[in-house]
């Protein structure tokens, strides 16, 4: 086949779409006779789901940004270690629906922690690995509350139902970030048909396909 293994994440705030685009670019993938797999974060192995269920799940008040920060930083190490470095290793692509920037940006950006602090922890946990692309989908927050109600049916899980102000800063959080690294993200306009926002990310990865 000829291809070199790539790791390609999709990040953006609540509705955005990422998992959509995620599972179609696998899709695309394929059709073109590229072996990829398709994980999420947090999650992706037992023990990272383990956590997932444990941040995003049960009742009450939930944790503190230091705290998601740990438990996120947990969850990665293991994903990478079990999953990710190995597919790479193996010749497949990983397409990945969040990956450390999320933690840049929510606990970063949304709950004020250090950025230096949170890429600290991910080079303990996940010895610093960074996606070869990150696609960041960005969508105007009317059109994303929209597509909430229909996807959630008004029930979100403990991050995704915080309020409007720490979404915006999450949202100016990852900006920040494709701004400072423009090499490594693709900015994808998602306001459009899930259609053209395919179009647009086979055309961010055009130079590997």
């Amino acid at each position: 086949m000829g291809f070199p293994a790539r790791f390609i994440a999709f990040e953006g705030g609540e509705g955005a779409g990422k998992s959509t685009q995620a599972r179609r670019l696998v899709a695309a993938l394929a059709a073109r006779g590229i072996p990829a797999v398709l994980t999420r974060e947090p999650g992706g192995t037992p023990g990272a789901e383990a956590i997932r269920a444990l941040v995003l799940g049960g009742e009450g008040e939930g944790w503190g940004a230091r705290a998601e920060a740990l438990l996120f930083a947990a969850a990665r190490a293991d994903h990478v270690e079990r999953l990710i470095r190995p597919a790479l290793a193996a010749g497949t692509w990983v397409v990945c629906d969040r990956f450390v920037d999320s933690s840049r940006a929510y606990q970063g950006g949304g709950g004020g922690l250090d950025d230096a602090d949170i890429l600290a922890l991910h080079r303990i946990g996940s010895e610093g690995l960074l996606p070869d692309r990150t696609l960041l989908i960005e969508i105007a927050p009317e059109i994303a509350a929209q597509r909430l109600i229909l996807r959630d049916a008004g029930v979100d899980d403990r991050i995704g139902g915080r309020a409007a102000p720490y979404h915006a800063r999450v949202a100016a959080g990852f900006a920040r970030l494709a701004e400072a690294e423009p090499s490594r993200f693709a900015r994808i306009d998602g306001n459009g048909s899930t259609d053209t926002t395919h179009s647009a990310i086979l055309a961010a990865l055009g130079e590997w396909l």
